[in-house]
């Protein structure tokens, strides 16, 4: 019988079978780093009249100030067409709109193109969203709603409440009759992240040791990229602080190494570990990335032009949680050790795990609440 190679690890896609394309807006003005800009676009979005509304509306194919679409599933918002709506702005959400950037999104389906609803349904305090990155670092994982452009999302759960991992159908039994425990769903992610490789395959073990130890890992990368709980700190109890004050708006961001500074124009951050500062993922620096977002010259005479007038507080103490997140991310960048007592995708086949049913690999039925149509008609589902 040939000996079984590394490379039969099972793949990502068959472990975790429920997976959904990533959202796509169709215009950026729907998002900002702060919730107050998205009430004021709102507001100036229902002021403006005829004409001038469906140009700052920025319409695209799938969407104009006169589509008519159902309401968003879990959000009551208004389902009469954009062209003749009045009231407040629905209440932002928070969403992931790139890796380790949590930014807000104004919650209502006229405004973007494609917004996956079935994710909306699943989504709740319990929910974590595996989004795939297509970089060396695989994976991010997130409680909020991801925008990511990049690749599939899997959802840990199928329904809300944490009810019917997104598990292929046999897994869990399988890995406790080989690690003489069950292991919980959260813990078989955990491993995941900690043990996924860049060609989204996920190598299992039935090593009862190796799996505690990644686990352990795992939970710590969940952890800090869910960012729950009290908020981490550097080693030795360090924390990065405001060393000179940030200037009201600042232009540029620059590093200086020998003193492990981070420099906005004027205002300087340490300590900021070199770890931090160099993160990157698909080739850009997640804190340059973090910062463009937020400094980038708008559109003039754009919904996305009303921002705030100067850096808020809130923003600084992202940045400091987020330096702080980064450098304790790269400390558990290391490549995952090969594992002892390897369960293969040929095992798992040989088992009837895989191949996983076609029914995993479609939405579950979600019936917890009514979502009206367009126009007020309620939906059926």
């Amino acid at each position: 019988m040939p000996s079984v190679t590394h490379d039969d690890a099972p793949p990502l896609a068959d472990l975790m079978p429920w997976s959904v394309a990533p959202l796509r807006p169709g215009r950026a003005w729907p998002t900002a780093p702060d919730p107050a800009s998205l009430r004021a676009r709102w507001d100036a979005l229902l002021k403006a009249e005829g004409p001038d509304r469906e140009a700052l509306f920025e319409p695209s194919r799938a969407r104009t100030p006169r589509s008519a679409v159902p309401q968003l599933p879990g959000r009551p918002t208004g389902t009469e067409p954009l062209a003749r709506a009045q009231g407040p702005c629905p209440e932002p959400v928070r969403v992931l709109v790139a890796p380790f950037d949590e930014q807000w999104l104004i919650p209502d389906h006229r405004l973007l193109d494609v917004a996956r609803p079935e994710l909306w349904r699943v989504a709740d305090e319990r929910q974590v969203f595996v989004v795939e990155t297509g970089a060396d670092d695989p994976l991010v994982a997130t409680s909020h709603l991801p925008l990511l452009r990049t690749g599939r999302i899997r959802p840990l759960w199928r329904r809300p409440d944490g009810a019917e991992p997104n598990l292929v159908p046999g897994l869990l039994d399988h890995l406790a009759a080989r690690l003489g425990h069950r292991p919980a769903p959260p813990d078989v992610l955990a491993w995941i992240l900690s043990a996924v490789r860049p060609d989204l395959t996920v190598p299992l073990t039935g090593d009862g040791d190796a799996w505690a130890r990644g686990v352990e890992r795992g939970r710590r990368v969940l952890w800090l990229m869910r960012r729950d709980g009290e908020r981490p700190k550097l080693p030795g109890g360090r924390r990065p602080y405001v060393r000179a004050p940030l200037p009201p708006r600042p232009l540029t961001l620059g590093y200086d190494r020998e003193e492990e500074a981070l420099l906005l124009d004027g205002g300087r951050i340490s300590p900021v570990p070199p770890e931090a500062w160099d993160y990157e993922l698909a080739g850009a620096r997640v804190l340059e990335t973090w910062f463009a977002s937020r400094t980038a010259p708008p559109a003039p005479a754009t919904l996305g032009a009303i921002r705030p007038a100067a850096w808020p507080q809130a923003w600084t103490s992202e940045l400091l949680e987020l330096i702080t997140v980064l450098a304790l991310l790269a400390e558990l960048r290391r490549p995952a050790p090969a594992v002892p007592s390897p369960i293969t995708a040929t095992g798992l086949r040989e088992a009837g795990v895989l191949p996983p049913p076609p029914s995993a690999r479609r939405p579950a039925s979600v019936l917890n609440h009514p979502e009206e149509g367009p126009n007020g008609q309620f939906a059926l589902l």
